[in-house]
């Protein structure tokens, strides 16, 4: 395969390094085909290659930009810069074979049968291997020569987007390949193709997304690699976004060239044109053909079971962008677990394949409401229905991974058991859709399943059961897979190479018989091989007429004559070559049952997705069930309003430990205004206040999950749900700084909350917290208050805006749309008792000293608090909050014109105030000034 950038360059430098090294290696070792090196004649340089460096060095060339797992015998060995790289990485010992220049050449190895571990730990760390296996027997190489060398070759390159043994992946999440495609087009912006194929499963996906949506379209499909074409990779607007991405392959422009796409596509396929496959543009086409390009130059030769391209129209699903995802914990938490997230908390699938769907459908919720009422009418059959619900699940535990095991087979990794699994898997789709059949109500979702569950020919699996053995080996190579009985010739075989005592035992008596020499043996050495031993005294007998015509005489000794027949000879043959026989046949059987089931891979993917689509349909429904969830309206409109809403993650950590979960109410829904108010035409924004530690960050996450939850289809945690369509999700919650990038915490904070203000419309949903409260406090209080009004009249969204800015609730009386709420909290003998209750009304304190009480600060620093707070709120803070209301200049049109006033007597102390400057005062100066001011202040009250 062909690296690109500065990897191809380093690729190149570094085989071109090790090929001079390899011209003066001497090497003592002979192949792992039992070939030795010749011995230098007199006069010959001491320091040449040998025929099986040599062959390594030419290997190692074609694949520059991947360590080289060179097959000898029963390891994998890896030389030079290879061998120093993957030592370090496995933790494995450092050795050497031969030398160059008087110095000793790297090696390491590792063994066959624990190759897949290490290729885990080494795709993990983010490295690409190249499998080099021996593609002949030695004893075929000798017969070219005493001097040939094994035939080898690459048969694969293993790379994180690529992976399809179940010891690499993780069964309960797909590992995308993604291809990233770009377009100049004339207004100077850019245009983007994704392309995503998850070859263990053959799934195939395709989209288009313009720059702004780039980064939440990636982080949707969370893929394993991502390829693109070094120019994209060289531009350095895009090297802060790719530099990012897990897993980035730059790849030469032609694997993207969109002129070649269509014909590359097609002809991987197999069909003379794509137009079957739908509509695509050309950008699609060229990510979709870059991606199996890619495919088809690791797979060497290799086509996994790929599903047709399906293109994704814009807008199908939620945008959700990454810092979104990550701050709501969708599919992991912050901290990388699945434990914790959402996806845990409501996983009941009890397959492998819908546990991958389940994640699929919850990182991509869909924004039609015709297509997530059709979700929801499956989960409605089997929330009704427990005795469908329970026999389905039970069905579905008998269901192995078929998508994964058919991709095994066909790409030729595939073993015994994928083969029982193919015949297990057809048997449980059969029965599962018998049961759906005795459905009195079968709406359309669970219609299709059947239909999906019912193609594939029961026949094959009948074959699978009949041909296979009840216990099976993981690897074809170890034999013993074939049932006995199957195979006629097998058993003979079998029977040669276990029971060659007892065949031997068999002739013997009969030869004594046919003799009438009851001494007569059949012996075995390493000389003559198997042979007819008797005493010197019978010896002629069998030199005589008749039985001459059947024992050949091979040797006398002193006392004993040793003969042999026709019949012993052919047996000794047949014993010889019993076991390769016999695994020769069982692996001819395996060929013709994978080459039977890659002809059904068709039908046998579609019952794969339909046992994926009953298992979270039905996982879904067990969940509304035991939560208590209820079943959502999804319509066109813009409401948003939740009956009883629960956070279902923090609901089921407090249940599990017998606390109870308060439950609240959300109502975004456009206010109810006259006929052709734009205030009717945009939701509400809600601006919840409240101490810390009340619930102001649970109420906000959880609506935002009950927004996901429903447009992903599922029943959502509230007595009740209305919920007009979502397109877009923002979430701005807690701290985290980037410094990777250079980003402080407030950095961080300001850059995700300018994404949302550039890209939120009137549907999307947004969820804010604590915006400002990373810098002073009026900077912070400035850029809140104007982040809600540009909320308000710019992107007219639905919004939860949760802040500790109190002065921020005087705005409800200006902007129509913004509704004040609080969380309740009482006081008691001076600390504060959280009731997590939303309530509509302002919170007039933060109660941020009794938090830190509870946290255990030390006491000391409480009481100084409570002084230092005593003081400060001593001055009055509504008045000028209220002043900068009436100051707006958003609003100044309307404001309120003044009463003709006479002149405040406290207008000394304000101008006072305005003559200091903080900054060049010391901190006694501005005591004494504080004093002062006070001093004034209680003066005008006189």
């Amino acid at each position: 395969m062909t690296g690109a950038g500065p990897d191809k360059t380093a690729g190149f430098l570094l085989a071109s390094a090790a090929m001079d090294a390899a011209r003066t290696i001497i090497s003592e070792e002979p192949d792992a085909g039992g070939t030795a090196p010749a011995a230098a004649a007199p006069g010959e340089d001491a320091v040449r290659v040998t025929p099986m460096m040599e062959q390594y060095i030419e290997i190692k060339a074609a694949n520059p930009d991947c360590l080289l797992f060179y097959r000898m015998g029963d390891f994998y060995e890896l030389f030079f810069d290879d061998a120093e790289v993957a030592s370090r990485a496995l933790g494995i010992m450092l050795t050497k074979r031969g030398k160059h220049l008087g110095r000793d050449i790297p090696m390491c190895g590792v063994p066959i049968e624990r190759a897949d571990e290490y290729l885990h730990r080494l795709i993990a760390l983010g490295h690409r291997v190249a499998v080099c296996e021996q593609l002949e027997d030695p004893a075929q190489a000798r017969k070219r020569g005493a001097k040939s060398v094994v035939r080898r070759d690459v048969v694969r390159l293993v790379t994180p987007g690529t992976l399809t043994e179940d010891s690499l992946l993780d069964a309960k999440r797909n590992n995308y390949l993604l291809a990233l495609a770009r377009s100049r087009v004339s207004s100077g912006e850019d245009r983007f193709a994704l392309a995503w194929i998850d070859i263990s499963t053959g799934e195939f996906q395709v989209a288009e997304s313009d720059r702004a949506a780039l980064a939440a379209a990636v982080a949707r499909v969370e893929p394993g690699e991502i390829i693109v074409s070094d120019a994209v990779y060289a531009d350095a607007e895009l090297a802060p976004f790719l530099r990012a991405l897990p897993a980035l392959t730059p790849l030469t422009r032609d694997v993207f060239d969109g002129a070649t796409a269509e014909r590359r596509l097609a002809s991987f396929f197999g069909v003379a044109t794509t137009a079957s496959f739908g509509t695509f543009s050309r950008l699609e086409l060229a990510a979709a053909a870059a991606a199996v390009t890619y495919v088809e130059r690791t797979q060497i030769g290799k086509r996994p079971p790929l599903s047709v391209p399906v293109r994704e129209r814009a807008g199908a699903t939620l945008a959700i962008d990454q810092a979104t995802r990550g701050n709501l914990e969708l599919v992991r938490t912050l901290s990388g677990e699945r434990r914790g997230s959402l996806l845990a908390a409501i996983d009941r699938t009890v397959t492998a394949a819908g546990s991958r769907l389940l994640a699929q459908r919850l990182a991509a919720p869909l924004t039609d409401a015709a297509e997530i009422a059709h979700r929801l009418d499956a989960l409605d059959v089997f929330a009704a229905d427990a005795a469908a619900r329970g026999d389905v699940r039970t069905l579905l535990k008998a269901a192995p991974d078929l998508m994964r095991a058919l991709a095994r087979i066909v790409v030729g990794r595939g073993g015994p058991r994928d083969l029982a699994a193919i015949g297990d898997g057809i048997v449980a789709a059969a029965e599962l859709a018998a049961r759906l059949g005795a459905l009195a109500q079968v709406p359309r979702d669970l219609a299709q399943a059947a239909e999906g569950l019912r193609r594939p020919d029961a026949a094959i699996a009948a074959e699978l059961r009949r041909a296979l053995a009840d216990e099976l080996p993981a690897l074809r190579r170890d034999g013993g897979f074939v049932r006995a009985g199957y195979d006629g010739a097998l058993d003979e075989a079998r029977a040669l190479r276990d029971e060659s005592r007892r065949v031997i035992a068999a002739l013997q008596i009969r030869y004594a018989e046919l003799t009438g020499i009851r001494a007569l043996k059949v012996k075995h050495n390493n000389v003559l091989g198997y042979f007819v031993d008797v005493s010197a005294q019978h010896g002629d007998k069998l030199m005589a007429a008749p039985l001459n015509a059947t024992f050949i005489h091979r040797q006398t000794t002193a006392g004993q004559v040793r003969f042999t027949t026709t019949e012993l000879g052919a047996l000794e043959a047949k014993i010889a070559t019993a076991a390769e026989r016999a695994l020769a046949l069982e692996l001819e059987t395996f060929d013709r049952l994978a080459a039977a089931v890659a002809a059904a891979s068709p039908a046998i993917k579609e019952a794969a997705n339909a046992i994926a689509q009953l298992d979270v349909a039905s996982a879904l429904a067990a969940l509304a069930v035991e939560r208590d969830y209820v079943r959502p309206v999804v319509d066109d409109g813009l409401a948003f309003a939740i009956g009883g809403g629960r956070h279902p993650v923090v609901e089921q950590a407090l249940t599990a430990n017998g606390g109870p979960f308060v439950a609240n109410d959300c109502d975004l829904s456009p206010p109810s205004s006259p006929a052709g108010d734009a205030a009717a035409h945009a939701g509400r924004i809600w601006l919840v206040t409240g101490p810390n530690m009340a619930g102001k960050s649970t109420f906000l996450r959880q609506n935002a999950l009950i927004a996901v939850l429903a447009q992903m289809g599922s029943y959502v945690p509230a007595r009740a749900a209305h919920i007009g369509v979502v397109d877009r999700l923002f979430s701005r919650v807690g701290a985290a700084d980037d410094l990777a990038r250079g980003h402080s915490t407030f950095m961080v904070e300001m850059v995700e909350t300018a994404a949302i203000l550039n890209q939120a419309g009137e549907r999307a949903l947004v969820i804010l917290d604590e915006i400002g409260r990373g810098t002073a406090t009026y900077d912070g209080l400035s850029i809140a208050w104007a982040t809600i009004e540009h909320l308000h009249e710019a992107n007219r969204c639905r919004a939860l805006f949760a802040t500790h800015f109190h002065e921020m609730t005087a705005l409800a009386a200006k902007l129509p749309r913004l509704h004040n709420a609080t969380m309740r909290v009482k006081e008691w003998h001076g600390d504060v008792v959280f009731l997590h209750e939303v309530v509509a009304g302002a919170a007039d304190r933060s109660y941020g000293i009794q938090v830190a009480k509870l946290a255990g600060l030390p006491a000391s620093v409480i009481e100084r608090a409570k002084v230092v707070l005593a003081q400060i709120e001593a001055e009055d803070r509504v008045s000028p909050a209220r002043a900068l209301i009436d100051d707006l200049p958003l609003f100044a049109a309307t404001r309120a014109v003044p009463e003709p006033q006479r002149p405040d007597p406290r207008d000394s102390v304000i101008a006072a105030l305005a003559a200091l400057h903080p900054d060049e005062m010391s901190p006694r100066d501005a005591l004494e000034a504080l004093y002062a001011l006070k001093t004034r202040l209680a003066a005008t009250k006189t």
